[in-house]
């Protein structure tokens, strides 16, 4: 990771630099950052963790979490996220080149500045105050810190990345052409409806297919831009190779929320056209996913 120890790596990771042999390719391939990487490692076990809060102490918000969840599927539902999140920031740490890595940073990068935000828009129903347990006021002050500091030391570590010399390597996994189509239409309606959630969420959560306070909203509007970005992100990179972290993290995700409805299926409006695009948004999630992680591991096996 640091100079050229970040080269001293296992086959499958050297691979990496293969394509920047051919003729064409750029002199040199650019290495993922020390500062990224590890950027990225520490928000995987803070996700973790939030995942472990939420999904696992699903209905104990009140004294394990920064602030009180009373729908249990709402809870699920962003602890899921959380753990989906895992994989992506942890393999996107562990990849040499930037360019292998990089689906997870933008992503990443809007999804804490726009919890920042929703926050700082509602600590009144933080677990502030000498009416909560210390434990969990230090909780809620951790969550805090998280998200002030995170989005700040990664535009700092972004920006250092972006200062090292190097290019990408050549594009060898693409994908099919209806995937592409379906990353495009997950961009949008991601997009859309996680801005109609943060921005006006008082008015769009009974658009949701569970109750949603004016907090859950935002804090799922989120999660649903950062993903909608991601979806974007995708498109622009057009090879699998590099999408191989948020490929993992999709799967997973499909597989967690699918897990979440399984726990709660009387919260869910399953009848609804909420619920119906919601399972169908499920469906497209673990599709692409798939055939995109499939699709990169046989590149890497060639």
């Amino acid at each position: 990771m640091y100079g050229s120890t970040a080269l001293r790596t296992g086959p499958d990771q050297r691979r990496e630099f293969r394509d920047a042999e051919a003729p064409d390719a750029p002199a040199a391939v650019k290495p993922l950052a020390p500062g990224v990487r590890w950027l990225l490692f520490v928000a995987a076990v803070l996700v973790l963790l939030a995942g472990i809060q939420l999904s696992v102490f699903t209905e104990q918000t009140g004294t394990h979490f920064a602030w009180t969840i009373i729908n249990p599927m709402a809870a699920a539902f962003l602890g899921a996220s959380y753990w989906a999140s895992v994989a992506i920031e942890a393999l996107a740490g562990r990849q040499v080149a930037w360019a292998n890595a990089r689906i997870a940073v933008p992503a990443v990068l809007v999804f804490t500045v726009l919890t920042l935000v929703a926050t700082l828009q509602h600590l009144d129903k933080l677990h502030l105050g000498g009416s909560f347990a210390i434990g969990t006021q230090i909780v809620t002050w951790g969550w805090i810190a998280i998200y002030a500091l995170v989005p700040l030391l990664m535009l700092i570590v972004l920006a250092i990345q972006l200062r090292i010399p190097g290019g990408d390597p050549q594009r060898s996994a693409a994908l099919p052409a209806w995937v592409y189509g379906v990353l495009a239409g997950q961009a949008v309606v991601l997009l859309g409806l996680g801005v109609a959630l943060f921005a006006a969420p008082a008015q769009t959560a009974p658009l949701w297919p569970w109750k949603l306070t004016p907090l859950l909203a935002q804090a799922t509007g989120a999660w649903l831009i950062s993903l909608g970005v991601a979806a974007a992100h995708a498109l622009m990179e057009r090879d699998a190779r590099r999408l191989r972290p948020a490929a993992v993290g999709y799967v997973l995700l499909a597989i967690l929320q699918s897990i979440a409805l399984v726990r709660y299926p009387h919260l869910f409006q399953w009848r609804s056209p909420s619920g119906v695009v919601y399972l169908i948004f499920l469906a497209t999630i673990l599709l692409t996913g798939a055939v995109a992680l499939a699709r990169s591991a046989r590149d890497r096996s060639a």
